[in-house]
């Protein structure tokens, strides 16, 4: 339907929802269902009043043609209405009928009108969310290496100090031997260790091994003297 000159020139009747629109065709119809049946009231056991009848379908067909004919003044959220949407006619019949009244149907359905504002929020969401997964997949690249890389130095680090302190512990047991090595055990852990099997013959070895490392020690700058000495007169021997 085109708009009239007089809709083009004055503002249009803005309604929030099409609710509202529906609220206003049923108090209409309200309304004249009751001066209808004022005028004409409903006798029980009568049957149909044909009159009525006839007067109820010409005061429905102006209501339904009144608001048909104030669609083009009407706006509902800024939008055009369509009035097909709440006002239906019956073929064949000439009865029309309110959409408010159609529980069966479904609400007409209202389109809000254009917002530039939220169009670029929709805009600027969207760009975080592809950030949030470019992010998401970064980590999910990064996330795994470094952690097993992390746990990796935690282990290598736990291994540096036990053989470091195991180092420490054998250092200190060959500064003290054995007898004071069990002395320093019992003093530091309250645990008293008995002497094993040959332990005497253990000790003898060790010491005795421990003397001849020392005397090889000592005699070793010797040895080594006394080896460059022949090599010396080897070779003078071979150039002679």
């Amino acid at each position: 339907m085109s708009e009239s000159l007089t809709s083009q020139v004055q503002r249009k009747i803005e309604l929030q929802t099409p609710e509202d629109l529906s609220y206003l065709i049923s108090n209409v119809r309200n309304a004249a269902a009751t001066r209808l049946n004022e005028a004409f009231p409903p006798v029980d056991g009568a049957g149909d009043d044909v009159l009525r009848t006839q007067i109820e379908a010409l005061v429905n067909e102006y209501i339904d043609k009144t608001f048909a004919l104030a669609t083009p003044n009407l706006s509902i959220n800024g939008l055009p209405v369509q009035i097909e949407d709440f006002i239906k006619v019956k073929k064949g019949s000439g009865k029309s009928k309110s959409k408010s009244k159609d529980k069966d149907k479904d609400p007409p359905v209202a389109h809000e009108p254009f917002d530039a504002r939220k169009r670029q929020r929709v805009a600027d969401l969207t760009t975080q969310e592809e950030k949030l997964l470019e992010e998401v997949a970064s980590l999910k690249r990064s996330v795994p290496p470094n952690a097993a890389g992390a746990q990796a130095d935690v282990l290598r680090e736990g291994m540096r100090r036990d053989d470091e302190l195991l180092r420490a512990v054998r250092s200190r047991l060959e500064e003290l031997g054995s007898t004071d090595a069990s002395t320093e055990v019992q003093t530091r852990t309250g645990v008293e260790l008995e002497p094993f099997d040959r332990q005497g013959a253990v000790e003898d070895e060790y010491r005795r091994a421990v003397d001849a490392l020392a005397s090889l020690k000592s005699d070793m700058s010797a040895v080594v003297a006394k080896m460059e000495r022949a090599r010396v007169a080897g070779q003078y021997v071979v150039d002679q």
